[in-house]
Parts: C-alpha cells; sequence; structure tokens
C-alpha cells in the first residue's frame, strides 16, 4: 500500500503545501535529500493551533497540531516528489513546541508528527528526531515541525 493510500485509509486528504510566509522557501531538494521549511498548524490559510502548551493547550492538543503540522509537511514532500511514494526514507523530524513554564513532554506533543510518518510508511517512517520547547512561534503557532526525507532518484 503507497503512503497515499494509507492517507486515504484513515480520511486524509493532503492541503495545497501551505506558502511561505517570509523571505525563503517552502521545501529544497540536495542530492536526494528533501528538506521541508519549518510548518505550522495551518489549516485553511489559519493557524488552527495558537497559544502555549501547559498553558493554552492541553498536551493532546499539542499531539493534533503536530499531526496538522505533519499533514502539512507531507505536502510539501509530495510537491517537491511528485509522490510520496518516492521518499525513501524519512531521515529526521524537527518539532519546536511553544510551551509555558514546567512544561516537560515536548516529546510526547511531536508524537502527533511520528506517529502518522510511522503509520504511512512503515520502516521507511522511522526517523531521528528533535522535540525542544521554545517561549515563541510564528504566527502564535502551537508548534513548528521541519521534515527531512531522503528520496528516489
Amino acid at each position: 500500500m503507497t503512503p497515499e493510500e494509507r492517507l486515504a485509509q484513515r480520511g486524509i486528504t493532503l492541503p495545497e503545501p501551505p506558502g511561505a510566509v517570509a523571505a525563503y522557501v517552502p521545501w529544497i531538494r540536495t542530492g536526494h535529500l528533501l528538506i521541508t521549511a519549518g510548518q505550522l498548524p495551518m489549516r485553511d490559510g489559519r493557524v488552527a493551533y495558537c497559544g502555549k502548551l501547559g498553558v493554552d493547550l492541553s498536551e493532546e492538543e499539542g499531539y493534533q497540531a503536530a499531526r496538522l503540522a505533519a499533514i502539512n509537511a507531507l505536502a510539501q514532500l509530495k510537491a517537491a516528489a511528485g509522490e510520496l511514494s518516492q521518499i525513501r526514507q524519512i531521515v529526521r523530524v524537527e518539532g519546536y513546541v511553544q510551551s509555558g513554564p514546567g512544561f516537560p513532554r515536548q516529546p510526547q506533543v511531536v508524537n502527533g508528527a511520528s506517529e502518522l510518518l510511522n503509520e504511512l510508511f512503515g520502516d521507511r517512517g522511522r526517523h531521528t528526531r528533535l522535540a525542544l520547547g521554545v517561549n515563541e512561534l510564528p504566527l502564535g503557532a502551537a508548534i513548528e515541525l521541519a521534515v527531512w526525507a531522503e528520496i528516489s532518484e
């Protein structure tokens, strides 16, 4: 089963890849490596999850925000590769979680992205990861996520 078929099976439709909100490109390819710019939890052109985890949002809301940011990253990867089946390996996920004082569960929040990628790609979805708490993120987003992937020629 292809990643696109797995998405459809889960009722997930990839959006149009979000455009850049500043002076950068949404993705770049160098050799066989594709890297997305930071993806926010955007839905219908708006940030769907704003605020700090542990203050404004629950861990579950953060998990859903990470999942949504991963869906946007997948839209970027598909735009770059043509098809998600061209992805050989998800290499790295970098998750930046806007966290309130004393909120230590960034890894559990970023699991929203990691678990989705593992479901869609199986062993090819296993990746290294960074999950950091930060004080502020662009547009007040709860999470910003970047994905590195190896693609076929």
